[in-house]
């Protein structure tokens, strides 16, 4: 049961996660991407600090959200295909900035996630 649970959960996030992607690339089209991808490692190490420290049993949220939503609304096939067109136009240092740069900005938007997921963990902690 718990199975069929995660399946369910995975394949309802992942549409509105593909749905969040496709109307953010659509008004944004390239910054979209990064965007995605930078709001994508923010929540999920967010959604994953969180649910440790919350200690809950529900593997079937954790998996949709994480799996399913983030899964789906961030891309690296775009993310690569972005820097590979800023190659083939000839702006090398674009397409080396872009890249090195969406990297280092996941870390530091992945090290935020988890820094905004113990804090909203403590308090709702001091709470009962």
């Amino acid at each position: 049961m718990d199975t069929v649970k995660n399946y369910l959960s995975v394949a309802f996030f992942s549409f509105w996660g593909g749905l969040a992607r496709y109307g953010l690339t659509e008004a944004l089209s390239f910054y979209g991407t990064v965007i995605a991808n930078l709001l994508g490692c923010f929540l999920l190490a967010f959604l994953t600090y969180f649910f440790l420290r919350k200690s809950t049993s529900r593997a079937w949220l954790t998996t949709g959200l994480g799996t399913g939503f983030v899964g789906a609304f961030t891309t690296f096939s775009s993310f690569n295909l972005d820097a590979f067109k800023l190659l083939l136009g000839g702006q090398n240092f674009g397409a080396l900035l872009y890249f090195t740069g969406t990297i280092a900005a996941g870390f530091l938007f992945a090290w935020a996630g988890k820094q905004a997921a113990n804090f909203a963990a403590d308090k709702l902690l001091e709470r009962g």
